[in-house]
């Protein structure tokens, strides 16, 4: 049996791929509107919870670079490494979480993954057992824009691992 050790390793890495739109220099408008809409977004919601539902949902589009961006900031703001390792499998990990943080997990892929048309009255129902009106408002507008800035990392290739936590803050 062979056993491999990190000093025998001869793979290099791969080569990173090149970014292949910088869309906000060239939708500088665009990207205003969206930083106003980030800001709106988060008013009145648990700064934790919210890293979660980012994550969650930039786990659930494959937007590596935000992915790398919001696990970072989670970790420097005290996240655990557990729980955000758990979110891609926090059905079988619901124990991670509390249960306002569950619905609001349930409702995050919900509605990031539309492929029944809509939102479950059930995922809905539970989201608002936890969260009041206002705040539930709030969570879907959250989810909203983690969406849409996933969908331009992704889009436009943003790359990862050269985020520094709070460096969009």
């Amino acid at each position: 049996m062979t056993t491999h050790t990190d000093d025998t390793r001869t793979d290099a890495h791969a080569t990173e791929v090149p970014v292949r739109l910088n869309w906000s220099q060239h939708a500088p408008e665009v990207y205003k509107a969206m930083i106003r809409l980030e800001t709106a977004a988060r008013r009145g919601l648990d700064p934790a919870l919210y890293e979660l539902v980012k994550i969650r949902a930039s786990q659930l589009n494959h937007c590596a670079f935000c992915l790398d961006m919001h696990t970072k900031d989670a970790l420097a703001a005290g996240e655990s490494v557990e729980r955000i390792v758990q979110l891609a499998a926090w059905e079988e990990s619901r124990h991670f979480y509390t249960e306002k943080e569950l619905a609001a997990i349930g409702l995050t892929e919900a509605v990031t993954v539309l492929t029944d048309g809509f939102v479950p009255d059930e995922v809905y129902g539970k989201a608002a057992e936890h969260f009041d009106e206002p705040e539930l408002a709030q969570l879907i507008a959250a989810i909203t824009t983690i969406n849409a800035w996933n969908r331009f990392g992704v889009t436009c290739r943003l790359t990862p691992g050269h985020y520094t936590p709070g460096q969009h803050a």
